[in-house]
C-alpha cells in the first residue's frame, strides 16, 4: 500500500506542478479565454498546486513534518472540487471527469496517508515490527 500511494503521490505531484506553473506562465488574456474566473484567482489556484504537488513529495522524501502530506492531499481535494464545479458549468459533465478523477486520487493519498500514518511513522513502525515495505 505504501508503494501505491507513494506511486500516485508523484504523479499527482507531477501533475499538479505542470498545472500549477502554467498557471503562472500562461499570459493572462490566454490564462481566462476559457472561464469565468480572473486572472489573479487563477494565478493564486496556480500557486496553491504547486505548492501542494511539493506538499505531496517533500515531506516523505526529506522525512520532516510528514503530517503535512495528508493536509496538502486534502487541500488538492478542495481544489478540485472547485474545478469540477467549474468545469461542469462552462464545459458540461464529459470534460469534467478528468479533475474528477484526480480529486478522487487525491483523496485516496490523504486517506491513505492518514489511515496508515505519516510516510516516516509507517516505516518506523514497520522497520519495529520487523516488516520490509
Amino acid at each position: 500500500m505504501n508503494r501505491l500511494l507513494w506511486a500516485i503521490q508523484v504523479v499527482l505531484a507531477l501533475l499538479f506542478l505542470f498545472a500549477g506553473g502554467t498557471k503562472l506562465v500562461m499570459p493572462a488574456t490566454e490564462l481566462t479565454a476559457n472561464g469565468p474566473l480572473p486572472a489573479p484567482f487563477l494565478r493564486f489556484i496556480g500557486v496553491v498546486e504547486i505548492l501542494g504537488g511539493l506538499g505531496l513529495i517533500l515531506p516523505g522524501m526529506l522525512r520532516v513534518r510528514t503530517e503535512l502530506t495528508p493536509l496538502a492531499a486534502a487541500g488538492l481535494v478542495v481544489i478540485m472540487i472547485g474545478a469540477v464545479v467549474v468545469t461542469i458549468q462552462t464545459m458540461g459533465f464529459a470534460m469534467a471527469i478528468l479533475p474528477f478523477v484526480t480529486g478522487l486520487l487525491a483523496f485516496f493519498v490523504a486517506y491513505g496517508r492518514w489511515r496508515l500514518g505519516p510516510t516516516g511513522v509507517v516505516q518506523a513502525t514497520a522497520r519495529q515490527e520487523g516488516k520490509r515495505l
